[in-house]
C-alpha cells in the first residue's frame, strides 16, 4: 500500500516511519523537508493519507491563533478536498472542549469539516523517552519537574499509538476515534511513583482540560489494547519488559 505521511519528521511521524519500514511504500511531506502543506505539490498515486502535520500545543496556540488556523485547518482542508482515498488525520482530545484554546478549536473545526473518507485520530497525551524534551514525561524521567498542576491525563506511549493507528487502517472504523489507554492518572501519582519530593502543585490553566480520558470502546472492538503502562515506564525500581517493546520495532531509548 502506498501511504502519504505528512508531518513525517515530527514526534509521532518519525516513529511511524520506523514502525512501517518494509510494510508500506511511504511518501513524506514536512516543513522540515521544505514542503509547506498549503502550497506544495501533492502526490497523486497514494492509497491512503496519514496526516500528522500541523501545529500542536495549547499554550503556544494562545499566542499564535492565526498560525494554528493556517497550519491546522486550511492545510487539512486542502487534503480533505484533494484526496478521495482514506485520510487518517490527527485530532486531539482537546477537541471535546473547543472553547478553551485556539488549538482545541482548530481540531474541533477539522472534525466538523471531515468528509466520509476522513477518519479522525483523537489523541490523548503521548509520551516516550524520545519525545519533545519540554513535555512532562521526559522532564519527569530526568527528575526535572519544577511543579505540577491538579490535572489528570490519559498517558499513552507512542508505540501504542503506532499500533492503534495501524490497526485502525486495517479496520472498518469510521468517524472520530479516541486514541488513549482509557484510564487517566493524576500528575501527583506520577510524581510519587518516580520518588520525587517537595514538588509544588499549582492550579491548572483555565485553557486546559482537567481530564482527557479517552473512550476506547471503538479500539477495543477491533482487538486493540495498550501494552505499556506509564507507571511501569517511569518507576525506577521496575524493569520494563524489553520483549514487549521489541514487538513495536522502535527504539525506546534511555530512561535514566
Amino acid at each position: 500500500m502506498k501511504v502519504l505521511l505528512t508531518g513525517s519528521e515530527g514526534m509521532l511521524g518519525s516513529i511511524l516511519k520506523m514502525y512501517w519500514r518494509g510494510i508500506y511504500d511511504m511518501t513524506f511531506i514536512d516543513l522540515k523537508l521544505d514542503q509547506d502543506l498549503n502550497t506544495c505539490e501533492l502526490p497523486i498515486d497514494v492509497d491512503a493519507v496519514v496526516h500528522l502535520a500541523g501545529k500542536s500545543g495549547v499554550r503556544e496556540s494562545l499566542n499564535d491563533p492565526k498560525g494554528y488556523w493556517e497550519n491546522n485547518v486550511l492545510a487539512t482542508k486542502r487534503l480533505f478536498d484533494f484526496y478521495t482515498c482514506p485520510i487518517y488525520y490527527a485530532s486531539s482530545s482537546t477537541a471535546k472542549e473547543p472553547d478553551k484554546n485556539p488549538y482545541a478549536y482548530t481540531k474541533f473545526i477539522i472534525e466538523r469539516y471531515a468528509k466520509d473518507h476522513c477518519i479522525g485520530l483523537r489523541f490523548t497525551t503521548m509520551y516516550g523517552s524520545d519525545v519533545r524534551p519540554n513535555m512532562f514525561i521526559p522532564k519527569l524521567l530526568k527528575n526535572n519537574v519544577e511543579y505540577i498542576n491538579n490535572h489528570s491525563r490519559d498517558f499513552i506511549h507512542i508505540a501504542d499509538v503506532c499500533s492503534a493507528i495501524t490497526m485502525i487502517m486495517n479496520s472498518k472504523l469510521k468517524g472520530v476515534i479516541d486514541i488513549g489507554t482509557g484510564t487517566s492518572i493524576h500528575l501527583s501519582k506520577l510524581i510519587q511513583a518516580r520518588g520525587l519530593k517537595n514538588i509544588p502543585m499549582r492550579e491548572g490553566s483555565k485553557h486546559e482540560r482537567k481530564d482527557n480520558t479517552a473512550d476506547i470502546t471503538q479500539l477495543t472492538s477491533i482487538g486493540w489494547k495498550p501494552r505499556i503502562d506509564v507507571i511501569d515506564f517511569i518507576t525506577p525500581e521496575k524493569t520494563l519488559d524489553k520483549e514487549a517493546f521489541s514487538k513495536y520495532n522502535v527504539t525506546i531509548g534511555d530512561q535514566s
